[in-house]
């Protein structure tokens, strides 16, 4: 199951940096996850300053 990003994302930029299929993306509040990119392998989930990402 891929991965989410929450409300309290800070649109830094550091699970984009991180992300080895490049599933992460500026959205209109903060960044998104597609999960048809998604596989799941947690980089962007550990690299979150704010802890914003998790399963979905």
């Amino acid at each position: 199951m891929p991965r989410q990003i929450g409300d309290a994302c800070i649109s830094c930029g550091s699970c984009a940096a991180q992300c080895p299929v490049e599933a992460i993306s500026q959205g209109d509040s903060h960044y998104e996850i597609d999960a048809n990119k998604c596989i799941d392998c947690g980089a962007c989930e550990a690299q979150c300053p704010v802890g914003a990402i998790s399963e979905a």
